[in-house]
């Protein structure tokens, strides 16, 4: 029998787990592992949302950092990527129909796994187009969840050599004419420690790298222009006053500085009008917090130790 999750030589899986497959919206396959603490007694249960291209053994480290805490941990693999069902018949391309399946299995998610099976309180810790999930959702989670903790919230999208705007009409316009399956570039994303600009942790590089060398099946490429139309309109709405005004879960955003995929001014920006929300920027840090090295990392887990239970945070310190 093939194994659910995968371990790697120096990313072995995290003891105590159970891990299957839940039904997605439209049928769709979606791989889900949930970790429990050692603590006698559960704080609560964070869920990890993932970023675009990334899947469950990505979160190992992280997973054990907060399972040590006392949280457990609830996460899946988004549709389209990693060990859950894939759209583009003959291609790694990453892809989604809709943005509100990815909320749908969200929702799915908390009302077939994480309700019936893990501890309250429960959290959202998320990077990147998990982020952008979980504004785009919060409005409808105001009951089940506490708090969020979104790390490079996935709302503007930098280092390209064209603007978002241009982006977003030819994404619109190759999702209207039936291109929406097609990909702008060709080939590979690059592998190489020296061209990545998600991390300056040499050995978490290597290490994921490692995980999808051994399992290719978890690896996606390039997204396609359906994805980025429908992400491109999905960061529109969530970033717009009416939106945010709609989120009372209090929310703490992380800015890395040195991220050059999501601006530093969209999420400062986004900050500014968001009530619920506070920020907290982690000065030289690249996109991707969780696999960064240790100075930066640490602060991203110390900022989320001060923001979930037994800690001394106060919501009244929440503001614009």
């Amino acid at each position: 029998m093939d194994p659910i999750l995968y371990a790697t030589a120096d990313n072995p899986v995290p003891e105590n787990h159970l891990a299957g497959f839940f039904e997605g919206r439209g049928g769709v396959k979606i791989r889900y592992a949930v970790f429990r603490s050692k603590a006698r007694e559960a704080k609560g249960t964070v869920v990890l949302l993932q970023g675009r291209s990334e899947c469950i053994e990505k979160y190992y480290e992280t997973i054990g950092d907060l399972t040590a805490r006392g949280l457990w941990v609830a996460t899946f693999d988004w549709r389209g990527q990693a060990g859950s069902g894939r759209f583009v018949s003959g291609s790694r391309a990453g892809h989604v129909d809709r943005f509100a399946d990815y909320e749908a299995d969200l929702s799915l998610f908390l009302e077939q796994i994480v309700l019936p099976d893990a501890r309250l309180p429960f959290f959202i810790v998320a990077h990147s187009t998990g982020a952008l999930v979980a504004l785009s959702q919060a409005p409808q989670l105001e009951n089940r969840i506490e708090r969020m903790v979104l790390a490079s919230p996935f709302v503007a999208l930098g280092g390209q050599s064209m603007s978002q705007r241009q982006i977003g009409i030819i994404a619109r316009l190759a999702s209207l004419t039936g291109f929406g399956k097609r990909t702008f570039r060709k080939g590979d994303p690059p592998l190489g420690f020296a061209d990545n600009v998600v991390t300056s942790d040499a050995r978490r590089f290597a290490r994921n790298a490692a995980i999808y060398a051994e399992h290719p099946e978890l690896s996606i490429g390039w997204p396609t222009a359906r994805w980025l139309n429908e992400t491109l309109r999905a960061m529109a709405r969530v970033t717009h006053q009416d939106h945010l005004t709609r989120i009372r879960i209090p929310t703490l955003l992380l800015c890395p500085t040195a991220d050059p995929l999501v601006p530093r001014k969209a999420v400062g920006d986004l900050a500014r009008i968001f009530r619920a929300a506070r920020l907290i920027e982690i000065d030289g840090a690249r996109h991707e917090l969780f696999q960064e090295a240790d100075r930066f990392r640490a602060q991203a887990l110390a900022a989320i130790d001060a923001f979930t239970p037994g800690s001394d945070a106060d919501d009244t310190s929440l503001g614009a």
